[in-house]
């Protein structure tokens, strides 16, 4: 049984054609949409735990700032909305015994 070895972690992503920049935004920009605010610590966290092959540390600042990218794009009418309730009267309930 072939295993995978994850040591050659670059040469495996070229291979079927990806980059760090290509991977990282992808990446970034599901994280963005799912993840929305996140700031400096935080982004470098979840970077860690998306990439956690020391092969990946160099695209850390290529992932945050295509996730700051991303959030930045996202305009507040894609955010859900409240609904404005109005008037509502509470309803009231009795216990019966």
């Amino acid at each position: 049984m072939n295993t995978p070895t994850t040591d050659n972690f670059p040469q495996i992503c070229s291979e079927v054609g990806l980059t760090c920049d290509t991977c990282t935004a992808e990446t970034a920009r599901h994280l963005a949409a799912v993840c929305k605010g996140l700031r400096g610590k935080a982004i470098g966290q979840l970077f860690v735990q998306l990439y956690p092959n020391a092969a990946c540390a160099p695209a850390h600042k290529l992932f945050t700032a295509h996730y700051q990218a991303a959030a930045d794009y996202q305009t507040p009418s894609e955010v859900p909305q409240r609904r404005e309730v109005g008037s509502v009267r509470p309803r009231v309930l009795a216990a019966v015994a």
